[in-house]
């Protein structure tokens, strides 16, 4: 028996704020639109912003297709700071002072980073260990072994550097902490680091650029909402 798919089957692109989980996300169209399933493909950090893929309806089916995805980042690095969430979020841990540093040295200690990559997943993540995630541990000042993972970067490069913030952009495969990335570039470099923020520009094919802010969304009529909604056969065929 075939079913048609309805209107609501596929998926949105949104420009996640800064603020909210990705899960706010989900369960903020969920409530307004009343739509049954509601996923996200690939989380964002509450600080970070960018491209958040919903999926809607059957739309669900495709998210673990979606999320394998590759992905591309923009963000900022503050260096001379370490914190223990590798980012803006943590709280501080060690403060040194940045030694002076060129665009081009930053981005000839990047070089290395480029390639192949076992990264260990930071405490203060929502990797779950025997079924409890690792920030819950963390929280009760916990610090246990975490499984290394295999993740590809296949470029990280500087735009412009004001010490002690440095632009960057870095384009890698998914399950990657840029968090992880800007800490170990920290520990390199003898100063210490953190991501100080973070947005997401293009996942797989999908770009930022075509997305539709969180607020912008929810304002909408369900029929203005479903001129957005990619279909679920146009993902399929992604």
């Amino acid at each position: 028996m075939i079913h048609e798919f309805s209107p609501f089957d596929g998926a949105l692109l949104i420009d996640k704020p800064s603020g909210p989980t990705s899960h706010d996300v989900v369960d903020a169209i969920r409530r307004q639109f009343g739509i049954k399933k509601v996923g996200h493909c690939g989380t964002l950090d509450p600080n970070a912003t960018g491209l958040l893929i919903i999926v809607l309806g059957r739309g669900t089916k495709l998210s673990e297709k979606l999320m394998s995805d590759d992905k591309v980042y923009e963000g900022t690095i503050k260096f001379g700071e370490t914190t223990n969430s590798y980012d803006a979020d943590g709280e501080l841990v060690a403060s040194l002072p940045v030694p002076p540093m060129t665009l081009d040295q930053l981005n000839e200690a990047a070089t290395p980073f480029v390639g192949d990559l076992m990264q260990t997943p930071p405490m203060v993540s929502a990797v779950k260990i025997k079924g409890v995630p690792l920030y819950k541990l963390a929280r009760k000042g916990m610090e246990v072994e975490r499984e290394a993972r295999l993740i590809h970067i296949y470029n990280f490069h500087f735009s412009a550097y004001a010490e002690p913030i440095a632009h960057f952009r870095l384009a890698c495969t998914k399950g990657t902490y840029v968090r992880s990335i800007a800490h170990d570039l920290g520990q390199k470099l003898g100063c210490g680091a953190h991501l100080a923020t973070l947005r997401r520009v293009i996942s797989g094919k999908f770009d930022v650029a075509n997305s539709i802010g969180l607020d912008q969304a929810l304002s909408l009529t369900p029929r203005d909402l479903e001129k957005h909604v990619l279909p679920f056969l146009k993902l399929a065929s992604a």
